[in-house]
């Protein structure tokens, strides 16, 4: 799996969310609206893997874990998400509902407002989490 191959996922992936959101499946939607939050941040860590570089046994291992502020740390995104959450209000909101997310929700039951609110989290035209991701893939 490369770089495109995660882009790709993530927005299949969220295109799944939307329409899972839009038929009341609200535990489907939740789940993969943050996995594909989950995939654009692992095609950002891919996007700075070097050809014929042996990469550090950390950032690898951190690189297949499911925690999202993990990933945006082993991504180098840290300080990107502070200064946009500084200059923008409304992407600092979100990136505190997509935080939240973790692989274990697939496992719980999500109400309508949550599922909701993390998609639209996710897919804010204008200050979404998923935007922002994209600005770094």
């Amino acid at each position: 799996m490369d770089r495109r191959d995660l882009q790709r996922l993530s927005r299949i992936r969220i295109c799944e969310a939307k329409a899972l959101a839009k038929l009341g499946l609200h535990d489907g939607a939740y789940y993969l609206a943050g996995y594909a939050v989950e995939c654009a941040l692992k095609a950002c860590i891919a996007k700075g893997t070097r050809r014929h570089e042996f990469p550090d046994r950390k950032k690898v291992e951190a690189s297949y874990k499911h925690d999202l502020r993990e990933l945006v740390r082993v991504a180098d995104l840290d300080d990107a998400r502070v200064d946009e959450s500084k200059r923008n209000l409304r992407f600092r909101n979100n990136w505190d509902v997509v935080k939240s997310w973790s692989e274990e929700s697939r496992y719980r039951t999500n109400s309508a407002s949550d599922a909701r609110g993390l998609v639209e989290a996710v897919t804010d035209t204008n200050h979404g989490v998923l935007r922002w991701v994209k600005q770094h893939w």
